[in-house]
């Protein structure tokens, strides 16, 4: 089965895949079957989940995968008016929804999750993401809850790999 949208990938499906199922040394299949979906022009991330990855400076596999084996265009620039048009609506909900305390709100200003979704549904794409829903939540927002509201199809790894058809033999 071939996915028939464009995968946007959060963050944490990249270092959870590193730090436990998808260690590098275990499993490099899953390394270059994201790459070889992103040339399929299946599989993608947005600059600021990049500059996520990246902040650390941390001398590990998944930065220096992120530096010398990822194309830059698997990461999405901001190239449209129309990705900050949605990015502000994005970030309204957030500021004016009651329920979120003002330092969750902060947190998810400064992160790449509201750009993954403006993204996402500009360009009709589907978020991969392991956050799990948590709409009572007043200390963050969350990925899967943002989605939701703007209905934006959101997807975890396994269900990704699965309609891109990734089998690892």
């Amino acid at each position: 089965m071939i996915a028939n949208r464009p995968y946007l990938v959060d963050s944490d499906v990249l270092i959870t895949a590193k730090n436990l199922y998808y260690a590098f040394d275990i499993c490099p299949g899953f390394w270059k079957s994201l790459l070889h979906h992103h040339q399929e022009g299946q599989l993608f991330s947005v600059d600021r989940v990049r500059n996520e990855l990246l902040a650390g400076r941390r001398t590990e596999n998944l930065v220096h995968w992120v530096m010398d084996e990822v194309p830059k265009s698997f990461f999405l620039p901001v190239e449209t008016d129309e990705v900050p048009r949605a990015y502000t609506e994005i970030m309204m909900w957030v500021q004016r929804h009651p329920a979120y305390l003002d330092h969750a709100k902060a947190k998810f200003a400064t992160g790449a999750d509201g750009w993954l979704v403006a993204h996402a549904q500009v360009c009709g794409a589907t978020v991969v993401t392991n956050e799990q829903p948590a709409p009572a939540s007043r200390k963050d927002v969350k990925l899967p809850d943002v989605c939701d509201e703007f209905r934006v199809p959101r997807e975890n790894t396994f269900d990704m790999l699965r309609a891109l058809g990734v089998q690892f033999n």
